[in-house]
């Protein structure tokens, strides 16, 4: 699944999905883009959006140490952000573990 960001150019915004990010959730575009240059990066397949476009579902951390959920998708090569949010307390505990395992 991880081969699928590695493969991209880039983020593709409009105004409407920054404002949208950043007026419901408090979350800025800049730490969306953050989340996929850090580690660990839990990526999922979105399968009950995905019948117009495949949608994924990523955990990722801030280089603050902000844990964000994000929905997205790949348009022209590049992520497109459909949501941003922190995660859920579930979604954190998953993300420590995940951490914890990767580190050596």
């Amino acid at each position: 699944m991880m081969d699928i960001v590695f493969q991209v150019e880039g983020f593709e915004w409009d105004e409407w999905n920054i404002t949208k990010n950043w007026e419901k959730h408090r979350v800025s575009h800049f730490e969306c883009e953050e989340i996929f240059l850090n580690e660990p990066l839990i990526i999922r397949k979105d399968e009950k959006h995905s019948q117009m476009e495949t949608r994924y579902f990523v955990s990722g951390k801030t280089n603050n140490n902000r844990l964000l959920s994000l929905a997205f998708t790949i348009r022209n090569n590049k992520i497109r952000v459909i949501m941003a949010r922190d995660m859920t307390r579930k979604e954190s505990q998953t993300y420590a573990k995940v951490e914890r395992n990767t580190k050596v």
